[in-house]
């Protein structure tokens, strides 16, 4: 049913003139989704204060109530279309006072860490893109049969909440940025293998995957969990800071549907912050990560970094190692040419990573990773506080090329992570001893002395009759047009 209810929302934001890609029609449907998850919450905990003999006070005023202007009810619990507005009624209101409405709630929240401060958040930097009121209307009423009350409920529409953002990230290079395959993150946290009690941050949350990613690792006997365990999961373990407003919104809403009922994510720029003025209490035990790839950072930002670059990464990883407490363990995912670069930031960083960080274990990971993206990739493996004596290196050699329909999977990384408990050589893995890396240029480059696994070349018959079997589907396709065009 829910899978059928998103399509059909799907459909709705495809004819509306204000909803162009899969970023538009994710972003909409979040934070209709994340109004209907707050009404819910919010009648939930009136019904257990209710139970306990208390009188629970609601955050949103009747007014802006879910079931006052999206989905009134007649006595029999159906749409009462006497009440419910529609067409330019409902986008005035939803514009006009709602938004405004909900906007306030960042500036009377009493912390970042409360729902009310995320809901202003949110809406302080979204718009509502949908410009017909009908569509808006039939997309209210089909999100308005969801519901987030029990924990299967939640896990299925994680799950296709989760399939959405994997399309958003195949769709292109934009998409991407707040996506990072999740059968890489899972791996990346197995062998990072946080316990709970220990603080996990991601200073680049885009749409929390990391975060997600952990919360399953560490609740997967969540029947085993006391009830002090569990609320130190829900409150005092994930941590994370998002720049972009798309990101931040989707990045809780993911928090949210996978049982996260108020996310610790900051909107702002983790990058603004000089990292001398980072204190102890700010550091954190793990930190699993993808940080934006690029360059033309402005200047005034690379002031707050000792080693001052253009490229952010250069500078989250600096962050990072700041961040993180000593004997704290991190799993980042950066391009490749950091380990080879010569220019004087890249050899600086490395340097210090090397000597600040054990760097034990780096992740070469073949291009296609990223759909979209056109960088390759490799993961470091760090724990901070004492220096790097040996890295091991493990070269991710597929028999196949990675795409949208060829994605990346978990047995894909089942080797790399069982062999990384023991950092075994293999003919896919190898150790290199810090003693000999030059060290005037810290070159990290990855070179399989065991020489990998060759890439398949194929014959040129089999690439001519591919070619061939091409023009016939072409020609085929043609001809369809030909005959549509000649029937009109």
């Amino acid at each position: 049913m829910f899978e059928q209810s998103l399509k059909n929302i799907d459909d709705s934001l495809h004819r509306d003139p204000g909803c162009a890609t899969e970023l538009d029609y994710i972003e909409q449907t979040s934070w209709i989704l994340f109004l209907k998850y707050l009404n819910d919450l919010e009648k939930d905990k009136d019904t257990e204060a209710k139970l306990a003999n208390r009188t629970y006070k609601y955050i949103v005023d009747p007014k802006f109530r879910w079931e006052t202007w999206a989905c009134p009810k007649t006595p029999d619990g159906k749409i009462d279309h006497q009440k419910a507005l529609s067409g330019d009624d409902l986008k005035d209101f939803v514009d006009g006072e709602l938004f405004p409405y909900l906007k306030k709630f960042k500036y009377s929240a009493e912390s970042a860490d409360t729902i009310e401060y995320k809901i202003g958040e949110i809406f302080s930097e979204l718009k509502n893109k949908i410009q017909t009121g009908y569509t808006l209307r039939d997309i209210l009423n089909v999100v308005d049969n969801l519901e987030f009350r029990t924990d299967a409920e939640k896990h299925e529409l994680s799950h296709l909440y989760e399939s959405r953002l994997q399309n958003m990230g195949n769709a292109g290079r934009n998409g991407g940025e707040f996506y990072t395959p999740r059968a890489l993150i899972r791996a990346i946290v197995k062998v990072v293998d946080p316990k709970l009690g220990q603080t996990i941050y991601d200073g680049a949350v885009g749409s929390a995957g990391f975060l997600v990613e952990s919360f399953n690792y560490l609740s997967k006997d969540k029947e085993k969990l006391s009830p002090k365990e569990w609320e130190i999961l829900q409150t005092k373990t994930f941590y994370g800071q998002e720049v972009k407003s798309l990101a931040y919104i989707i990045g809780v809403m993911n928090m949210i549907l996978h049982g996260i009922d108020a996310p610790n994510i900051i909107h702002t720029d983790t990058l603004n912050k000089n990292i001398s003025d980072i204190q102890e209490k700010e550091h954190y035990d793990i930190i699993l990560t993808n940080p934006p790839f690029g360059s033309g950072i402005k200047k005034q930002i690379q002031q707050n970094f000792p080693i001052r670059t253009g490229e952010s990464a250069y500078l989250f990883l600096q962050h990072f190692i700041k961040i993180l407490k000593a004997g704290g363990k991190a799993g980042m995912v950066i391009k490749n040419t950091f380990l080879s670069n010569t220019d004087n930031a890249s050899v600086s960083l490395r340097k210090h990573l090397l000597e600040t960080c054990n760097l034990h274990t780096v992740l070469d990971l073949p291009s296609g990773v990223f759909t979209g993206a056109g960088v390759k990739t490799v993961v470091l493996f760090f724990e901070k506080g004492s220096p790097t004596k040996k890295v091991w290196f493990y070269q991710l050699n597929l028999d196949r090329n990675l795409g949208k329909t060829t994605a990346l999977t978990e047995q894909d990384l089942d080797e790399f992570v069982e062999l990384q408990k023991t950092k075994a050589n293999s003919k896919n893995s190898w150790t290199v001893d810090i003693k000999d890396v030059d060290p005037k240029t810290f070159d990290l480059s990855v070179k399989n002395p065991n020489g990998g696994v060759a890439p398949k070349i194929k014959d040129p018959l089999e690439i001519l009759d591919e070619m061939k079997k091409l023009d016939k589907e072409s020609n085929e396709i043609l001809n369809r047009i030909y005959e549509r065009i000649n029937e009109k």
